[in-house]
């Protein structure tokens, strides 16, 4: 027997069609920080320890010099609470440069619950729009029970589904 994930695409064309978040419900200071210089380690932290609840394994195999060269080819971005690594986002240009991608965005089981998500998404929309007239993510059943939600409370709407078998 085969289970279905559905993956839904969305996009924003217009950055005031941003919805922006109320601000969040946490104890302690957030700050959202650019990681400059570009991090592998950083990016393969992340993607491991957001990503593990969600079954993110495909880039699991990568190298520390493959981790390093994702990293210099995207704006990572880290959001802390107090100090402490609390989420992130990437962000990855489209060849033609139209259209900016939510590579990668979540938040660590500590700090989900809060409204840190759709303040988090509602920088990675500012930002992407800093860098082109359009914003697109993906996102599948496997994530969070409240990503798709997030996403359309912000502004962004699916363009696409698609179906994918596993096993």
């Amino acid at each position: 027997m085969t289970d279905a994930v559905i993956r839904t695409y969305l996009e924003l064309t217009d950055p005031a069609g941003i919805r922006p978040a109320a601000p969040p419900r946490i104890e302690g200071d957030v700050a959202i920080a650019r990681v400059d210089p570009p991090d592998g380690a950083t990016s393969r932290w992340f993607y491991e320890h957001v990503g593990a609840p969600h079954q993110w394994t495909d880039h699991l195999h990568r190298t520390e010099t493959e981790w390093q060269a994702w990293a210099e080819a995207v704006e990572t971005w880290v959001a802390t609470v107090g100090g402490e690594r609390a989420g992130y986002y990437e962000l990855e240009r489209s060849d033609e440069a139209s259209a900016v991608e939510i590579a990668y965005f979540g938040l660590l089981p500590h700090a989900q619950g809060h409204g840190l998500g759709g303040h988090l998404l509602t920088h990675a929309l500012q930002r992407a729009f800093a860098l082109a007239p359009c914003a697109r993510v993906h996102t599948c059943t496997l994530d969070g029970p409240h990503a798709l939600a997030n996403y359309r409370a912000r502004g962004l709407e699916p363009y696409k589904t698609e179906r994918l078998e596993t096993r």
